[in-house]
């Protein structure tokens, strides 16, 4: 008889909690990602006498050239971070003024640098571009899971050449981050489609 009236007790209890779980209010979860909001696009000169390249950049970015107080000679001045603090997100530009026969090594750097994510890229697409001021460049689109979906770079093949790679301080997710390459591949393209070397 204990037996059957602890199989009981037992029975209620589960009963009466199924009860309680059916009257607690229901909770909407969420299946996607918040809704992102972006500034208006507007864009500004960068055109420093120390500089010898100039281009157009957003106005909600800010130019960071504390990169350049550990560098001097002829790199001193002329390399800088793209902060795009809204979003999260920096371009690393760094330049080099080239010496003979340094233009292939560079080159394959820059294709290094990009083909170093590949353990995390879905794929990685090259395009060479040429911009209205007759810059030519190659532009890198890296898919997948990875910190920098955006590198390139810009050379005149004999003096100069300017390389470019858009990271996140965030981690990388590509759904969440979708909206936000999106906004952004445009300002990359606006400074690429802007850029003009001085000399």
């Amino acid at each position: 008889m204990g037996k059957q009236n602890s199989a009981i007790l037992t029975s209620l209890f589960f009963s009466l909690l199924f009860l309680a779980a059916c009257n607690s209010p229901y909770t909407i979860k969420n299946k996607g990602y918040s809704k992102l909001s972006f500034p208006a696009k507007s864009y500004q000169s960068f055109n420093q006498a120390s500089a010898p390249y100039s281009f157009e950049y957003p106005s909600y970015a800010v130019i960071d050239e504390d990169v350049n107080k550990q560098r001097t000679g002829l790199q001193k001045g002329k390399w800088l971070n793209i902060r795009f603090p809204g979003q999260e997100a920096i371009i690393y530009v760094s330049y080099i003024a080239m010496q003979p026969m340094q233009l292939d090594t560079l080159i394959r750097d820059a294709y290094t640098f990009a083909n170093n994510h590949n353990n995390m890229a879905s794929s990685i697409a090259d395009s060479l571009f040429q911009n209205p001021n007759g810059v030519e460049g190659v532009f890198f689109t890296i898919g997948g899971e990875v910190a920098t979906p955006y590198q390139f770079f810009l050379t005149d093949s004999t003096h100069h050449f300017f390389r470019g790679a858009l990271y996140y301080d965030a981690t990388p997710n590509q759904d969440s981050l979708a909206p936000v390459n999106t906004f952004l591949l445009a300002d990359i393209q606006h400074i690429l489609n802007t850029f003009r070397w001085k000399k």
